[in-house]
């Protein structure tokens, strides 16, 4: 079977960098990840390389940052002040918080703490960057209906609900 919209491909990956270092490995975890073909629900230049393969296909593919995580957007930067963060542990460099942006919930990193006045990041930490995968499909097999109503795979490798 090959990898189509409304299949369901497991696969193994190291994600690596331009310069080479591994940035996320599924191989670490001992189990590979599962995703709902067509669904949207990995990287766009991924799910694309991934069309059309089968059970125990290796590969490499490079995904540039237009069809990875996006471009960095300097809007996505900002200082606030310290007292944002009433009620939250005193923010640090590395610091991950959930914000709220114009269309809802944002995830931002702390990336410098000066005084009073606190630099958060709001793009994905992959944003702008060109992603190297090394893939090796382990399991190709048609979507049950649940998991096409909810658009994503329930069971091992994928959610759990």
């Amino acid at each position: 079977m090959q990898i189509a919209d409304r299949t369901v491909a497991s696969f193994h990956y190291t994600l690596t960098g331009e310069d080479g270092q591994v940035i996320d490995s599924s191989r670490e975890r001992g189990e590979p990840l599962a995703y709902l073909h067509g669904a949207g629900n990995i990287v766009p230049g991924l799910e694309k390389a991934m069309a059309g393969r089968s059970q125990g296909d290796a590969f490499k593919v490079t995904v540039e940052p237009q069809e990875g995580y996006g471009e960095r957007h300097e809007e996505m930067i900002q200082v606030v002040p310290k007292s944002a963060f009433q009620g939250a542990p005193e923010p640090k460099p590395g610091m991950q918080f959930q914000g709220q942006g114009p269309q809802g919930p944002v995830m931002v990193v702390v990336t410098a703490v000066e005084g009073d006045q606190v630099t958060i990041d709001g793009n994905h930490p992959l944003a702008g960057k060109t992603l190297n995968f090394d893939i090796e499909v382990t399991e190709v097999r048609e979507a049950n209906e649940e998991e096409l109503n909810h658009g994503h795979v329930h069971g091992a490798g994928g959610e759990h609900e």
